[in-house]
């Protein structure tokens, strides 16, 4: 049976569809103190819980919901984050800091025999869990959206640490170079984007990113480029907080496509698939 948080019922439901498995009804209360209850119905076999951590309000939904599940007789609970919260906050940045990741990781674990998540910052947070963890690619399903005959395409990150995320999108695609940004960071909202030297004059390009925040960066990626035919953005998780899609669209992003593990507007395409491939 399908658990799902709050935050991913439309990805919750795909994924029951594809698994051919009984999606649960959950049902979801906030006391006038602020404290928040979930029910969940009776589960025989296997609970599949799937939640997003996209506030602490859902972290404590999810715990809620891998405890309500054993309590409903389910033998064992598989953890689905589609989108971990948290896990850019894979060390300590300063002293004192916490390892906000590992401390996620490890309260998650208490409530789930295995965990599944999709496309995380960094595979090393998989680490941080006490029970077996899984990332999965859910980036070849950008290639879906993108208009056919794109052309002679450039698929570029932002930095090289996403550049598999741009080779997954334009191996799905199915043609297409692609090549990396150079970020340097120097604080947490202060970052340079310098253009690689790949020509782009004339051509269609496809920017990717595992998760779109602020859409600072991106949009700063995107202004650096040299006359592109036409520019389009995607990404795996569309966070897109605040003015995020403003900034991209001014910045001349055609169009932006991201995946349901964050429900927006632009989550044209679902995750559900390669989730359940590993289900």
């Amino acid at each position: 049976m399908i658990l799902s948080g709050s935050a991913t019922q439309s990805l919750a439901a795909s994924l029951a569809a594809d698994l051919g498995v009984d999606l649960g009804r959950v049902d979801y209360e906030s006391f006038p103190d602020g404290e928040q209850m979930v029910t969940v119905p009776e589960v025989a076999g296997r609970a599949v819980v799937v939640a997003s951590t996209v506030s602490s309000d859902a972290h404590v939904e999810l715990l809620q919901l891998q405890d309500a599940a054993r309590e409903a007789g389910a033998s064992e609970v598989v953890t689905v984050l589609p989108y971990m919260g948290y896990a850019r906050q894979d060390e300590a940045f300063e002293t004192g800091q916490p390892v906000s990741a590992r401390a996620v990781a490890r309260a998650v674990s208490t409530g789930a025999d295995r965990v599944v998540t999709v496309n995380p910052h960094e595979d090393a947070v998989l680490d941080f869990f006490d029970v077996p963890a899984v990332g999965v690619d859910a980036a070849p399903r950008l290639a879906d959206p993108l208009p056919d005959g794109l052309a002679d395409p450039v698929f570029l990150a932002p930095d090289d640490g996403a550049i598999g995320i741009a080779e997954s999108v334009r191996d799905a695609y199915g043609e297409g170079d692609t090549d990396h940004f150079e970020k340097v960071r120097h604080s947490g909202s202060d970052v340079t984007v310098t253009p690689s030297d790949i020509d782009v004059s004339g051509r269609d390009v496809v920017v990717t990113d595992d998760i779109i925040a602020t859409g600072s960066t991106m949009s700063e990626a995107i202004a650096a480029l040299d006359d592109p035919a036409r520019v389009f953005v995607t990404c795996v998780h569309p966070l897109l907080a605040g003015n995020a899609r403003l900034k991209l669209a001014n910045a001349g992003a055609e169009a932006v496509y991201g995946t349901d593990t964050l429900e927006r507007v632009v989550s044209e395409v679902s995750a559900a698939p390669a989730i359940a491939e590993e289900l």
